[in-house]
């Protein structure tokens, strides 16, 4: 219901600055706004296409290791800290494992990986759901898992900044790991706050320690390596941990001795069904969030935010690096887009150059994730989760802000 008066919105909002726009002459909006919906859709199509081929891929994978066992391993170590975070899942059910290696794969940044694995997760989660249209608290919670974006090794933003003449490309890497963890640990006490769960108890406590712990440790090492190096171990690492989960799934199979092959067949064949079902959802999605950029209504709200600020007498530089935050919770690919044009438009070591960093890195797409996952299981009412996501994504904002002023400015 929720997405459903943002989608509205969107394009109610879209035609009213259009009009106005056609109305101060500017007839070309319009054409525009048809140009972008076609363009929308047709990548909508194109996206699913693509995704084709890795959901076939790991749902096969998954498939392995779910009938040798190792799922069903990671449910139970995992078990401390999910039964507080996720109560309605009983105890060692499967789809623990899925939470943990999609939440896994999006540390490591290998978002190829991680979305089959989620949409798997979302299957198991819909098995368990009384009410099918409904989401329950457990959906809630992991998607608000993935919409905190946590990510201990952001690549690509290193590589851009690197592409773009950044003179330390790796400058922006310890501020992104504070920005992102912020980000994560205030999505867990939002949703905990919604769902009640108790949040002070051992296994959750000692889990944001540890997490904390990870994070310094990853920020002490990242500054002993030049740039160089870091790169190099941080996609090296990915890589060899993507190909060792590969090669554990199919060993375990074989010990349990399964026919891996049709066991790979059997989960792949529910790849292709998987993608087709998401078409409708992000057709609709990405033509909404097309027609609001090409109306101009992106460019007005900035606008006004900056000038809110300057009557407030607050500092505005960040706001020139807002489009990538008000982009982000949208669209991945916009977000970027809009990362690269700061960084080219006002220098990859400006400040706002480097605040957009900040905030491609410290949240995710809240509403491509929500539309998506929740799509893929045929979940209409959402609840709170776009509350949690927003909120959460509002927290990595302010958090990347102040951390940028802190380093940069």
């Amino acid at each position: 219901m929720v997405l459903n008066y943002i989608w509205i919105g969107f394009i109610l909002i879209a035609f009213v600055v259009a009009a106005v726009e056609l109305c101060m002459g500017n007839t070309e909006v319009f054409p525009a706004i048809i140009d972008s919906t076609f363009g929308s859709s047709k990548n909508a199509f194109e996206i699913s296409l693509g995704l084709t081929g890795t959901l076939a891929l790991w749902m096969g994978i998954m498939k392995i290791g779910e009938k040798g066992g190792l799922i069903n391993a990671l449910a139970r170590g995992l078990n401390p800290l999910f039964r507080r975070l996720f109560p309605e899942i009983p105890e060692g059910h499967p789809v623990f494992g899925h939470i943990f290696m999609n939440i896994g794969a999006n540390m490591l940044g290998l978002d190829n990986a991680a979305t089959p694995m989620g949409l798997k997760a979302m299957e198991g989660l819909q098995e368990l759901n009384k009410e099918k249209e409904r989401a329950t608290n457990a959906m809630i919670m992991f998607l608000v898992l993935n919409t905190s974006g946590l990510t201990l090794i952001p690549v690509s933003i290193l590589v851009y900044r690197a592409q773009l003449g950044a003179a330390q490309p790796t400058d922006v890497f310890i501020p992104i790991l504070l920005a992102t963890t912020i980000a994560t640990m205030a999505g867990i006490i939002i949703t905990s706050l919604y769902q009640r769960i108790n949040l002070f108890n051992r296994a959750i406590m000692g889990t944001m320690l540890g997490l904390c712990l990870l994070v310094s440790g990853m920020v002490w090492v990242s500054t002993q390596l030049s740039k160089d190096q870091l790169s190099l171990y941080s996609t090296t690492v990915a890589n060899v941990l993507l190909f060792g989960i590969i090669v554990a799934f199919i060993v375990a199979g074989v010990r349990k001795r399964v026919n891996v092959y049709e066991a790979f067949i059997e989960g792949a064949k529910g790849g292709f069904e998987t993608a087709v079902r998401i078409i409708p959802y992000l057709v609709a999605i990405l033509v909404a969030i097309g027609m609001f950029r090409a109306s101009g209504a992106m460019d007005v709200l900035i606008g006004g935010i900056e000038k809110g600020f300057q009557l407030l007498g607050i500092n505005a530089d960040f706001v020139a690096a807002l489009p990538t935050a008000l982009m982000k919770p949208l669209s991945g690919s916009g977000a970027r887009g809009m990362m690269v044009d700061a960084m080219t438009t006002y220098g990859a070591d400006s400040f706002v150059g480097r605040l957009s960093c900040l905030f491609q890195g410290a949240t995710d797409t809240t509403f491509y994730i929500l539309a998506v996952y929740f799509g893929s299981v045929g979940v209409r009412n959402t609840r709170h989760a776009v509350a949690a996501g927003l909120l959460t994504d509002l927290v990595g904002v302010i958090a990347a802000i102040a951390i940028a002023y802190l380093f940069f400015y």
